[in-house]
């Protein structure tokens, strides 16, 4: 059961990945090597012999076979390093030059290379040599003793076979510790998302500061988290607000007709409180809809049909729509924008934001009051004010003024459900964005900040 787990386990496979990466890389870097010494060595030895080789059958070809036998006594004579090989023979194999006492028998084919063991100066050593056939019947061998060789490429091959144990050691100490600094890594994550599956949304991930992808990972999740956490506020909090806001208009309709049940004397009687009936319930269903496209806005559906677009032409639109309502109040309604603001997201969602902030500014706004609609692009970011010369929101109040159904005390005798500030939200935090209310003095001012097209292509 322990070693079904160990091969299950994610931080396992991947120190055993990194071992054998490891260990492959070594073994071809020692091959390597000992391609580039040793059998360097072997390939200079061979080169050394076809070169003797070939000089010494040009001069059999020059002097005959008293200059080839001259010329392998002058080489032997010359040789140092006492590690060259000769044998001349005749048809009968019996010697003629040459510094070994008879013809090997393992050489018994004409262009082959051989290595056998050989007695030199009455010493065991190794040697390679190769076999020329010559004309009239002369058989000529040309070597090198290989014994130091040999032994050099052994102890190389010795070394590197170590080197590559010693790195696979090193290899499995190094799975070992990449194991245990994944699993601690996916332990905090597992002991966060463990402690939410309890009931404890307060927990998150830890970070530890360096940056790394698993910095990056938690950074997410923990965003993730504070997204889910702001989402099932929002449910407790709509769920509290049905239970308290919305039963009192469902009381009054019910109590409406119960009434006109009792009391109507006339069909008018009668038709008048289904109608104030039908108003109080219209005004439910219009809570709804508006519950339910904030809803579809924190989902993030609508984000498939972001596109880019000019959002000058929204802001032209409510104040086309406004205008007429402002100055029936007796308010003006002004705006300011460049030429162009291009943003990457939903114009009808960035339209509608900015009507709710105008709507609630003629709202609040006194007569002869001034509403002002702007818009400004501030480095990365495009800034869509809407400042009125009403009350204001009290800053203890300005933090929750967002969440759905909050009516502060200046607005509770104004029409409304408390909801237009909380759509405005959902579209910042849709696109990118924020939702800030500010001090006017008088008045407030909301701000609608939104990232510039450019930052987010």
């Amino acid at each position: 059961m322990i070693e079904a787990g160990l091969f299950r386990s994610a931080g396992f496979r991947f120190g055993l990945v990194y071992a054998i990466l490891l260990t492959i890389s070594a073994a071809a870097l020692a091959m390597f090597l000992w391609w580039f010494t040793a059998g360097l060595l072997d390939r200079q030895t061979a080169s050394a012999i076809r070169a003797d080789a070939q000089g010494l059958i040009e001069r059999f070809d020059e002097g005959g076979i008293e200059g080839l036998v001259g010329t392998i006594e002058d080489r032997l004579a010359a040789n140092v390093d006492d590690d060259a090989i000769y044998l001349l023979v005749d048809s009968n194999m019996n010697r003629i030059a040459g510094n070994l006492d008879t013809w090997p028998s393992v050489v018994d084919k004409p262009g082959e290379w051989r290595q056998f063991q050989v007695r030199r100066s009455g010493m065991r050593s190794l040697a390679l040599v190769y076999r020329y056939e010559l004309p009239d019947n002369y058989h000529l061998l040309v070597g090198r003793d290989v014994q130091v060789r040999v032994q050099l490429g052994n102890l190389l091959t010795d070394a590197l076979i170590w080197a590559v144990a010693i790195v696979l050691a090193m290899a499995t100490a190094g799975a070992v510790i990449v194991r245990s600094l994944f699993r601690r890594t996916v332990a905090n994550v597992s002991a966060t998302a463990t402690a939410i599956a309890a009931g404890d949304f307060a927990q998150r991930v830890k970070v530890s500061g360096r940056g790394d992808e698993f910095d990056q990972l938690a950074e997410v999740i923990n965003d993730m988290l504070d997204r889910i956490g702001r989402l099932m506020d929002g449910v407790r909090q709509v769920s509290n607000a049905i239970a308290h806001d919305l039963r009192t208009p469902i009381t009054r309709a019910r109590a409406r007709l119960e009434e006109a049940a009792r009391n109507a004397h006339s069909n008018a009687d009668l038709h008048a409180a289904i109608d104030r009936a039908t108003v109080d319930l219209d005004g439910i269903v219009t809570v709804f809809q508006a519950l339910l496209r904030i809803a579809e806005i924190e989902a993030g559906s609508r984000r498939a049909s972001f596109r880019r677009v000019d959002i000058v032409t929204a802001l032209q639109g409510v104040a086309d729509l406004y205008g007429a309502v402002a100055e029936e109040k007796g308010v003006e309604l002004t705006l300011a924008h460049p030429p162009a603001l291009e943003i990457n997201g939903d114009a009808a969602l960035i339209q509608q934001a900015v009507a709710n902030l105008v709507d609630n500014a003629v709202k609040f706004s006194p007569e002869h009051g001034t509403v002002r609609l702007a818009a400004t692009r501030e480095g990365r970011r495009i800034r869509i004010t809407v400042t009125d010369q009403g009350p204001g929101i009290p800053e203890a109040d300005r933090s929750r003024a967002t969440e759905r159904f909050y009516r502060g005390d200046t607005a509770r005798g104004t029409p409304g459900s408390g909801l237009g500030l909380a759509l405005v939200q959902a579209v910042a935090y849709l696109h990118g964005g924020v939702l800030r209310l500010e001090d006017a003095r008088p008045g407030l001012r909301a701000a609608l900040e939104l990232p510039h097209a450019e930052d987010t292509d």
